[in-house]
């Protein structure tokens, strides 16, 4: 799979750069995350819960930083274990300029990741579709919280066969079975 954006964000790039390595800030971003640690020098170790079709599943992984040019860009080594859902592995490279307008930033990423396990056997094009969808609400939450630290409703987006949103506090068989 592979992912290419670029989104102007609301600030200037220092502050984005500040904002991309702060992990009280992405935890809140980023959809379904459960914890960012430290785990070592530029690294992290991180929990989660994503839903991609019909397989819903809590990974735990790790990420890395590597090629470091602050504030400019930065490449993501990511890896991670969803038990019998399968597994995620790859990287990302992001990079930041000044954007076309005073006080901007200009964010472009590019992803490739490879998945295995029961998350290959639904398709690329759910995977694919998913994923999309996780960086859509990232970002959105990501300017939102560049804007004014608002802090948006930790709601999950939902799966791409359009199924329900579950709301905090009621368990479905999906969230039983992604605890274990």
């Amino acid at each position: 799979m592979e992912l290419t954006e670029t989104h102007t964000l609301p600030v200037p790039q220092a502050r984005a750069w500040e904002a991309l390595n702060d992990t009280a800030i992405l935890k809140v971003c980023i959809p379904g995350c459960d914890s960012i640690d430290a785990d070592g020098e530029n690294a992290y170790s991180v929990a989660m819960t994503a839903a991609v079709g019909p397989v819903k599943a809590r990974f735990k992984g790790r990420m890395e930083l590597t090629n470091i040019d602050a504030p400019h860009t930065y490449t993501i080594v990511f890896e991670g274990q969803g038990g019998a859902a399968g597994f995620s592995k790859g990287s990302a490279t992001v990079n930041l300029e000044p954007g076309d307008e005073a006080d901007t930033t200009k964010l472009s990423y590019s992803a490739n990741a490879q998945v295995g396990g029961k998350l290959a056997q639904i398709g690329s094009r759910l995977v694919d579709g998913a994923a999309r969808k996780i960086a859509a609400e990232f970002f959105k939450r990501f300017s939102a919280q560049l804007q004014g630290g608002q802090e948006p409703q930790d709601v999950p987006a939902d799966d791409e066969n359009g199924g329900e949103v579950q709301e905090k506090g009621k368990k479905s068989w999906t969230a039983w079975i992604s605890k274990s």
